[in-house]
């Protein structure tokens, strides 16, 4: 994860050019302080109540307290399976989290699983004059699910409360910092559905395991 905070303080000591020590030390204070959360501009955020549904959200439960913005994967009894009006419901929830007055967003499951990845109905409903057009509109879905991943600008953190399955895996990539509990499992069923890597894990695995562990994870479905 990008060092954000030394990286603030060396563009502060190149910015104060000429200045008198005195001040300048004082400025360096002042922007070194603004990067830690105060007791002050902490109580501002409003603290949500414990596993509060935000208005609109079916499955997922987001609170914001104390700095941090949680986003929970709210399915337990199916194994916080993902449903095309979740990955929705993920997009909004991430750009709100953007803007908020949190300082790092945390993303979780409710459960025994952290999330057991695509819920198969996604397909199975699909009506067969209705195919193409669902392949076309869940392209841009996804396209979209993933790049809010990417673009988003806080520090982001996956605390992997148990078994992790497909694109929860393949997003892992994505985060600044990944916590496993002692249950999570990572499982990526490419080669059993004939399925390509999504959510940049071709670029990503490679960049944090190496080729040749990743390969062999491909290959057992396992990382």
């Amino acid at each position: 994860m990008l060092d954000f905070i030394n990286k603030a303080k060396w563009d502060a000591w190149n910015a104060l050019g000429s200045l008198p020590k005195e001040t300048a030390r004082q400025n360096y204070v002042d922007l070194v302080s603004s990067l830690s959360p105060s007791s002050e501009s902490s109580s501002q955020v409003k603290p949500a109540a414990a596993n509060e549904k935000q208005p609109g959200s079916e499955n997922i439960i987001v609170t914001s307290q104390d700095g941090i913005t949680k986003i929970m994967f709210n399915r337990p009894t199916k194994k916080n399976a993902i449903t095309t009006s979740m990955y929705k419901e993920i997009i909004h929830a991430l750009k709100a989290a953007s803007t908020d007055n949190s300082a790092i967003t945390v993303i979780t499951g409710n459960g025994d699983y952290y999330s057991s990845g695509n819920d198969l109905t996604n397909f199975t409903d699909v009506p067969p004059t209705s195919i193409e057009e669902t392949a076309k509109n869940g392209s841009i879905l996804l396209r979209d699910f993933v790049d809010a991943f990417i673009d988003f600008p806080k520090p982001l953190v996956a605390v992997v409360n148990g078994p992790a399955v497909g694109i929860v895996v393949t997003l892992l990539g994505l985060f600044d910092v990944v916590y496993a509990s002692d249950k999570a499992t990572f499982h990526t069923p490419f080669s059993e559905l004939g399925q390509s890597p999504e959510g940049c894990a071709s670029y990503t695995f490679p960049k944090i395991m190496g080729p040749a562990k990743v390969t062999s994870g491909k290959l057992k479905s396992n990382v």
